[in-house]
């Protein structure tokens, strides 16, 4: 009924940036918030980023201040912009959405998870 479409993964450089964007579409009355999550190999899955409609965002420590989270609301779509990168960000980054389904749906609130994209950081 919800669907979340990830891209802009792939191979960078230490210190390079990607940016990461992911379109929620289907039986959406609204969504209340979205973020990106990771897993690198043999980890469990992270939280990267959250930022709720009104545009309040939360970051992981590790982030904090390279990563940068934001949304369209009116496009249904949350971007990351991931600066400086390292290392030890390579992982598989999922996007999340917290949404509120539309009348045909039940208005019923789900959590949908994204297929995920890969981001290789590496020289």
């Amino acid at each position: 009924q919800v669907q979340l479409v990830e891209s802009g993964g792939g191979l960078v450089q230490p210190g390079g940036s990607l940016r990461l964007s992911c379109a929620a579409s289907g039986s959406i009355f609204s969504i209340i918030a979205m973020g990106w999550y990771c897993q690198a190999p043999g980890k469990e899955r992270e939280l990267v980023a959250t930022i709720t409609k009104g545009g309040r965002t939360n970051y992981a420590d590790s982030v904090k201040g390279r990563f940068t989270i934001s949304r369209e609301n009116a496009k249904n779509t949350v971007y990351l912009q991931m600066n400086s990168l390292k290392p030890e960000d390579t992982a598989m980054y999922y996007c999340n959405a917290e949404v509120l389904t539309d009348k045909s749906a039940g208005y019923r609130t789900l959590e949908v998870w994204g297929q995920g994209t890969l981001v290789t950081v590496s020289s």
